[in-house]
């Protein structure tokens, strides 16, 4: 009976490790799962970075999420976290960096059927070709996410997109084309709700008729927008409109 008993306990330590082993084993779809949840963690990360104007810091931890989004073939998330890097990149001014990562993500977006998100690339890109002074290659940006902005049905892109249009022309001195799309903006921000950008495009159309030496009809529409920002709580937009 003895001899009986020794088999056994010497049959269970032998057992025992192996036992442990496969319990700490992670499988391939786990492995998968973690790396995931930690790019999702950096992107919120490099969000709120983005969001606190901590560009340097922001941009290193999107290129941490960029590594693994990639190792895991996340084509939507890639192009997610290439934008992220353009627009932090285009705020500390490095307008070429910029381009060169919006560029990356514009075919990722339409490979993956984001009609959405390609059009925001696209606005970015004019927004970039607009702060270099390249007029042109702006609104030929603009003018294709404008269709796109309509056809996925996003108003405050849409109106965004035509409020930046509007600018180009009055750069470019067309003062009755800037109106014309400054006009198509203002009705969707107010149906959107968007009252500070409602206030920014009143202003526009506002320093356009100065410019166009209809200075009562700008009072009109400076008067409009003052109320706006101080209603908001926009001080510097307030400032600006009471010395426009």
């Amino acid at each position: 009976m003895k001899k009986i008993l020794t088999s056994f306990l010497a049959l269970g330590i032998c057992l025992t490790p192996l036992t442990v082993m496969l319990m700490v084993q992670p499988t391939w779809g786990q492995a998968q799962n973690s790396r995931s949840q930690e790019a999702e963690r950096l992107l919120e990360q490099g969000r709120k970075l983005t969001q606190q104007q901590e560009h340097q810091k922001a941009i290193q931890i999107l290129q941490q999420a960029l590594t693994i989004v990639r190792e895991l073939k996340d084509q939507k998330r890639e192009a997610t976290t290439l934008v992220r890097l353009g627009l932090n990149y285009s705020r500390l001014g490095q307008k070429q960096k910029a381009l060169d990562f919006y560029n990356q993500a514009l075919p990722i977006r339409r490979a993956v059927g984001d009609r959405s998100g390609e059009a925001t690339t696209l606005n970015n890109i004019g927004r970039v070709y607009d702060d270099l002074g390249q007029k042109q290659k702006a609104l030929d940006f603009y003018n294709q996410a404008l269709p796109l902005l309509r056809a996925v049905g996003n108003r405050s892109v849409e109106a965004t997109t035509l409020n930046n249009i509007g600018l180009v022309y009055s750069d470019l001195g067309q003062k009755q084309k800037a109106l014309d799309f400054y006009n198509q903006a203002l009705p969707i921000r107010r149906a959107v709700g968007d009252r500070s950008v409602e206030a920014t495009t009143l202003n526009n159309i506002g320093l356009v008729y100065s410019d166009l030496g209809q200075k009562q009809k700008a009072l009109d529409f400076y008067n409009q927008a003052l109320p706006i920002r101080r209603a908001v709580g926009d001080r510097s937009g307030e400032a600006t409109t009471l010395n426009n």
